[in-house]
């Protein structure tokens, strides 16, 4: 299986999550959707982890070299 884009994981997704908040599915069908909407979950968490360790090692400091930094975490 060919890996997904983010784009394309993430609009899946919410097509699933749209389908299962109609509430019209029996329950079979809502499992699959439910188990193929945590596959694609997973793959969005991948890609964005990935996307944040790239942007960490571009920051740079104040002189222009580039050092690795933590990415910031938002306060809930």
């Amino acid at each position: 299986m060919a890996e997904k884009k983010f784009e394309d994981a993430l609009a899946r997704l919410e097509e699933i999550v749209a389908e299962l908040e109609s509430g019209e599915l029996a329950l079979d069908q809502s499992l699959k959707l439910f188990e193929e909407g945590i596959k694609l979950s997973r793959i969005c968490n991948k890609r964005l982890e990935e996307a944040e360790r790239r942007v960490e090692l571009l920051l740079k400091d104040r002189s222009g070299n580039m050092i690795p930094q933590p990415f910031p975490e938002e306060e809930e």
